[in-house]
């Protein structure tokens, strides 16, 4: 057989490539992918130019050598056999064109016809997957099966090629090293190959890829210490390889943090945080590179989400910063502790002194210049638990800081649950920061505050499309009353002689606070206003609190008519028996309240007395 003409096999590869990097968006509207299949085409051609597959005996596939989830060979060591001679070379070609018909047809969502050209390219490569020639090449086949199967949600499956490749590029680095060629140098003369910078550059970046791609499998497996292991390893390569768009990167390192602050490990969350910051702040300043996508400037809406998105990471660093102090400080009826916050003072001097050595430890981003501006960003901000007011406060302004910046775009029309999920978490900043206050009427108006705030929320919402979110905020501005309530009482107290305007104000914090825990228990009554039999597992909890609340509110009424008081009375009484007779006969309920149902079971049995002497003294007068 006479040799292909090689120019024309090289111009028409060629020609495929650029076909292939036309974004969809440059098509017709009608022909959306236009580009590809002309490029389909070119590397069909090309494909026949070169001819049949090798089929001497060293080359043929054998019989058990079978490709898929059962690939005996995924994750294997492989054995160095370098694609010499043009049988070699002719089926490394022909790999070449299999790969990219491969990517060709995914990006068609021809997943099957994608599939099955990925696995001939693996085949043809198996022998000389550790070679210089074909390594590059072999990840970067198994990394798009790995996807395609990741997509299709066989996890396992798209695991073992992921692993494989990870596999395969440490043997490689260990036993070899130098850097491999780049899968269209095949195609290209003697003259016009990559230099070995290049050549390592775009190899890094394949193995950067297969890192990312590993860790969405294992997120999507629940192995999360995994996942945020590798994320890591993900963000910290492209840095370091400089191949990376700022938008995405902050974004991931923003996402990452969660995870971070979920293990309570406030440090790492920090510094994730404060690096998605900086790199958010690339954003049109940097250069260029292979790794931008249009999305970059094009779309300023874009990159003002993904602002408030990070807006959303920081909330929750403060937010659950400080509620893990409250946590840590607290005493059984939600107070400050000053014993424990005593020992925490205590331990704060160990925790700084320990500072330099957790942090040789923590996840670390960027060198030199971008490293000092991460670490100017992390200065400003404690990652140490809040252990007075003065230290609260400036988390929970830095915390307010974020909510207005998501609230620039996470507006209530076109992002109802958005705004609201901002709108609760600043409610919660009010309220756990009015922990550490000691002044009731300060604490009182931080309640005020969170009531202002989530109120309109519910005139606006339909509680037919939005019954969940509706239901959440009923029982936070019950509880919001509720705390007033009983810090005006504690004021009351205090005084020797309360006039009718603190009594009056008690009564309507009373007053509103049933009413809110109302429409929560009513929102739970089924269409015809009857109370469910069986609480639902998700509501149970909530639903028992507020029937407690409700019960402890009529007790709390302030009046003078003892009519009314016995009427107060026995309401009351109503609400601790249902809390009673619920968990009589419904078990598991108790573990949900078991603090409330004592108090409940107390209730009931001291209630009647005083409602049978509170009787005795009405006859008598």
């Amino acid at each position: 057989m006479a040799n292909p003409p090689w120019a024309e096999i090289r111009e028409k590869f060629q020609a495929a490539l650029a076909l292939s990097g036309v974004e969809l968006h440059k098509n017709p509207e009608k022909e959306p992918y236009k580009s590809k299949y002309g490029a389909r085409a070119l590397l069909e051609e090309v494909k026949a130019l070169l001819g049949p597959a090798p089929e001497d005996e060293d080359e043929r596939p054998q019989a058990e050598d079978g490709l898929g989830a059962g690939d005996h060979t995924l994750g294997l060591p492989a054995e160095v056999v370098e694609a010499e001679g043009p049988i070699a070379q002719g089926a490394v070609r022909l790999a070449v064109i299999e790969f990219h018909l491969g990517v060709n047809h995914i990006d068609t969502e021809e997943l099957s016809a994608g599939e099955e050209h990925l696995v001939k390219c693996l085949r043809l490569l198996r022998k000389y997957r550790l070679s210089q020639d074909c390594v590059s090449l072999y990840i970067q086949a198994q990394n798009n099966l790995g996807i395609l199967w990741s997509e299709r949600e066989e996890i396992e499956t798209a695991q073992a090629y992921l692993e494989s490749s990870e596999a395969l590029y440490n043997q490689y680095m260990k036993e070899i090293g130098s850097p491999p060629l780049d899968p269209t140098e095949h195609f290209l003369p003697e003259e016009e190959k990559l230099a070995e910078q290049e050549r390592s550059k775009r190899f890094e970046k394949v193995y950067t890829h297969n890192l990312y791609y590993l860790a969405q499998v294992y997120q999507h497996m629940e192995m999360f210490e995994k996942a945020a292991h590798y994320c890591h390893s993900t963000l910290k390569r492209q840095l370091e390889h400089n191949a990376y768009h700022p938008i995405e990167w902050a974004i991931n390192a923003a996402t990452l943090s969660q995870f971070y602050i979920n293990k309570l490990c406030f440090m790492e969350a920090r510094h994730c945080l404060s690096a998605a910051n900086v790199i958010f702040g690339q954003t049109g300043k940097i250069s260029t590179t292979e790794d931008t996508t249009e999305a970059e400037g094009d779309v300023p809406e874009l990159y003002h989400q993904r602002k408030g998105e990070i807006a959303r990471c920081w909330i929750k660093y403060c937010l659950t910063l400080l509620q893990n102090a409250q946590l840590s400080m607290q005493d059984n009826i939600g107070e400050l502790d000053l014993d424990k916050q005593s020992e925490l003072r205590a331990l704060r001097k160990k925790e700084l002194d320990e500072e330099e050595r957790v942090r040789k430890k923590a996840v670390q981003f960027g060198t030199g210049e971008l490293c000092d501006a991460i670490s100017a960003v992390e200065e400003k901000v404690s990652y140490l638990r809040p252990l007075d007011f003065e230290e609260a406060r400036e988390l929970f302004l830095l915390g307010q800081h974020y909510v207005f910046e998501a609230k620039e775009f996470f507006q209530i029309d076109g992002y109802v649950t958005d705004h609201i999920e901002v709108v609760q978490d600043h409610s919660a900043l009010f309220k756990v920061l009015a922990f550490f206050e000691t002044d009731m009427e300060r604490r009182c108006k931080m309640h005020k505050r969170r009531i202002a705030m989530l109120e309109p929320l519910i005139v606006d919402l339909n509680p037919q499309y939005y019954l969940l979110v509706n239901r959440q905020i009923q029982f936070e501005i019950a509880h919001a009353y509720y705390d007033m309530m009983d810090l005006k009482v504690a004021i009351a107290d205090k005084l020797r002689d309360p006039d009718s305007h603190i009594v009056k104000k008690i009564n309507n914090l009373n007053k509103s606070a049933l009413k809110y825990y109302q429409l929560f228990l009513d929102s739970l009554r089924d269409p015809n206003k009857v109370f469910p039999e069986h609480i639902g597992e998700d509501v149970l909890r909530p639903a028992m609190l507020a029937k407690f609340r409700v019960a402890r509110l009529y007790g709390k009424i302030i009046t003078a008519d003892p009519k009314k008081e016995l009427e107060n009375l026995a309401t009351s009484l109503e609400h601790y028996k249902f809390i009673v007779d619920y968990c009589e006969k419904h078990p598991e309920a108790a573990q949900e309240i078991e603090v409330e149902l004592e108090l409940s079971k107390e209730m009931v049995s001291l209630l009647p007395t005083k409602m049978e002497r509170f009787r005795t003294k009405m006859a008598l007068t």
